[in-house]
Order: C-alpha cells, then structure tokens, then sequence
C-alpha cells in the first residue's frame, strides 16, 4: 500500500488526532492536505495551543481543555504515543465501532523500504542512532526516526525500496500497535514505566508486539546476558541473533578477552578491540554489538570499526559538557532509569564521582541503584518528587556509611546543580543521572538535560 492509498481509504471518515505533539502534528497536516474530516483533541486549551488559529484556518475542528477526550466517536482515531490505549474513552470509542491506530502504526503499513526497530528499556536511542550511522558508513540511504523525536510519515515519498528506515519504538508506542519490521532489536527489558503501565506484565506485553509480527526470514536480535529479553524468543518466527558480553554466540555478536566478534552459525571473526570504541562504558559495548547484529550483512566490519573509533555518542548520554577547576561534568539526563543509572555509574572507574538524581515518580523499585550509589558514589545531591525515596533506600542499603557518602536534598534543581559544583574538588566528576523521568520538573528528558547543560557551562 502506498501513502497516497492510504490517504486515500479515510476519505470520508471521519478522523480524530489525539494529542497534537511531536508525531501527530505532521500527521495532521498530512491529512489535513488531503481535505479530510479532521477533528484535534489536545488536552491544552486554545489559549495554550499556538497552533490553534492555523488549525482551523485549515479545516481543522477543535476539541481542546481538559474533556478533550469525552465524546470520542470518531470512525478513526489516531493516539499519542503517551496516551494509553486502555484509557477509558479510548476503550469506550473503540467498543463503539472506532478504529483505534497511531502515526507509527499507519508508517508501517505504507513504508516502502527495510525496516530496523528497536525498542527495550535502555539504550534504545543509541543503538538506533548507531545503528543508522553504520548504515550510513556504509553507503546506505537511511531515515532514522520514531520514539527518537522524528515522525517519518511524511518522510515516506522519499523512500526507495533500498533504502532503511531505522526506529526507535517506546512501549507507549507498540501497545496495541500492528508492525512488522524487516529486523526487531530488544535491547534489555527491566521494570519502567510504572506509572503508565498498569503492570510489569503490560510493559512486557508492549515490548513483545516488536516481534509478533515477524515471519521467517526477518530477524531478531536479543540480549543474551539479559535475565528477560531470551524469553522472547518462545514467540518468534523470525531468524534469532543474539549479542553477549559473557559468552559467545551461535549468531550474532559478542565480547570476549577485550576484543569484539561476529559470530555466523559458529563461524567466528575478530571485528575489533572493544577498547577501541569511543564512547565510554560497558553498556555501550552492548549497544554497539546489538547495532551489529541488526545490521550483518548490510555493512562491513571496516565502517563498524570507522564508527565505533569516531562516533561521539548522542546529547545527554553520558555527554561531556566542561571541565572547570579541574572538575569534569557530564550530562546523563537520558537516564530516566535505575538501570540507566548504574550503567552510567559504571562509566567511572578511577575516582567516585558526585552524582545528582531525582525525578518524576515512575514507582520503579531502587533497590538496586541504592547498593551502586553506596559502592559507587562520592557524594549524592537529590531533587524532584522521588528524592525521599532514594533516600531511603541507599540509607537503608547495608555498607551506607554518612560519613563517607553525604546526601544532600535539595528541591530546587538549578540549587541542587551548583550545590554539586561547589561541592566538587579539583579531580572529581559530576554526573547528571537522575534514574527517573523528568516530568515533575520538565517538559522532557533533553530539556533537563539542556538546562542542566545551561547551568554548569554559565559558572565561572
């Protein structure tokens, strides 16, 4: 099917676009292009959405405030990817006949070229991003977009059949969502999420729609050190690779004595040092070999290795920002998980560093990072709803000595910054690594980033 006959087959229904953000606005116009029956619900009100007047002069029907979502009885309904399907109004319209889909859902049907997606609880964003620079390196045409902030419908005319389409895809975004992607990665699965999901066992199911679809002949790569992502492969059609930094694989990709191998049906070849990759930490080793694994067969092991030797990570992971008086800031805002965290954490083999954390309540347990935090961590500056509960959990973790690992609470994120630099002597490392999400505090994840960024790169 082709976009246009996509376009096509809504005439004369009647269409609702629910959240008017990042995917969807596109997708309005897209439609909106097409002279369809466009109706906006966004939980803003007019006053609050700039892009109100321009909607109506376009055809647009409004319906916006805080009963955005009552009367839904559109013939289709489009999403956002961070409204749940099992929304009561959601499932009420869809009883009633609705046709319940999303703008990555309606990509898929109409993209005419290979597709790569890629969803887990960490390292989705890297592994996608390396993932499209491997190809790129090797020659291919490639359009990187989804849960990664770029909606690729109407990116569609462009695309030749050759060409690669890699995804990033969120649990938000697969729930209830019909795909079938030429290569599935699962990077890690680990509790997230919580507060939107209504069970771990949801967010699993979300992150298994990435493979249901697959046939034989597509692939699937899964993390074989992972204790959740194998289970996965009890449900696949598709060709399984695995990556491991433990052991080796059949096929695929892992790490063994500091060097990286790909591994075909047992066949094994030396790739590189895995010293030799720019970025820092073990978890990026994974992303590398899982990016490796997707892409086997489309590149060659001298672009992986041109990459990996050049590549300078994407803003807000582990990212560089200053040194200052012999102190060195990092910027981690993408760390929206304990997970994220640690393996951040990680990243700091010669000294502790000071570390800031802190965020939106995603009801996670912290159980874990509180056992690294206490191993791991110099000084420990917290802020934003869930700072109590870190609190708790790393004075409550056996080994905490208050002596020895100062916690300092401070509400105020833009305090808690330059508390953490004024506490900071000459040799240490301060990271931004919250293990929570940014919505007390921030509209997103980069913009906590950016703001930290601002902060630290304005003292003197």
């Amino acid at each position: 099917m082709t976009l246009q006959d996509y376009l096509s087959a809504l005439a004369g229904k009647s269409i609702a676009v629910v959240g008017y953000g990042v995917s969807n606005a596109p997708l309005t116009e897209l439609l909106l292009a097409q002279g369809l029956d466009v109706t906006v619900c966004d939980k803003r009100t007019e006053g609050q959405l700039s892009e109100a007047a321009a909607l109506k002069e376009r055809g647009a029907a409004l319906r916006l405030g805080p009963a955005y979502l009552e009367g839904l009885r559109e013939e289709v309904i489009f999403r956002t990817p961070g409204l749940h399907p099992f929304t009561p109004q959601l499932q009420t319209a869809v009883k009633n006949g609705s046709v319940l889909t999303s703008e990555m859902e309606a990509f898929f049907a109409v993209c005419p070229c290979h597709t790569i997606a890629v969803t887990g609880s960490d390292g989705k964003t890297t592994t996608s991003t390396l993932i499209a620079a491997l190809l790129k390196e090797s020659g291919r045409t490639v359009f990187l977009g989804g849960n990664i902030g770029r909606p690729l419908l109407d990116k569609v005319p462009e695309m030749k059949p050759g060409d690669f389409a890699v995804l990033e895809l969120s649990s938000f975004q697969l729930h209830s969502m019909l795909c079938r992607p030429e290569v599935a990665v699962i990077t890690n699965i680990s509790p997230n999420h919580l507060d939107v999901h209504p069970s771990l066992e949801d967010y699993f199911r979300a992150k298994r729609n990435i493979l249901l679809s697959q046939q034989p002949g597509d692939r699937l790569v899964l993390n074989a050190d992972d204790p959740c992502t194998p289970g996965f492969a009890a449900d696949a059609k598709a060709d399984i690779r695995y990556f491991s930094r433990t052991h080796s694989v059949r096929s695929g990709c892992f790490s063994a004595d500091g060097l990286i191998y790909s591994a075909r049906n047992y066949e094994v070849q030396e790739i590189m040092p895995s010293a030799g990759i720019l970025i820092p930490g073990l978890h990026n080793v994974d992303n590398y070999m899982a990016a490796y694994a997707a892409t086997d067969g489309w590149i060659n092991d001298c672009a992986f290795r041109s990459v990996a030797r050049s590549f300078p990570g994407v803003a807000h992971r582990i990212e560089f920002v200053r040194e200052r008086s012999g102190v060195k800031f990092y910027n981690d805002s993408i760390a929206s998980s304990p997970t994220r965290t640690i393996a951040g954490l990680r990243c700091f083999t010669q000294a502790k560093p000071i570390l800031i954390a802190g965020g939106h309540d995603k009801h996670v347990p912290f159980d874990e990072l509180g056992t690294e935090i206490v191993a791991r961590v110099k000084a420990l500056f917290l802020t934003g709803e869930t700072a109590g509960r870190i609190r708790d959990t790393v004075v409550n973790t056996p080994g905490y000595n208050r002596l020895t690992l100062p916690i300092y609470m401070i509400d105020d994120f833009r305090d808690a910054v330059l508390s953490a630099a004024e506490h900071a002597e000459e040799g240490d490392a301060v990271i931004l690594s919250p293990a929570c999400s940014s919505f007390d505090k921030f509209r997103n994840f980069a913009e906590r980033g950016n703001t930290f960024r601002s902060i630290v790169l304005s003292l003197e």
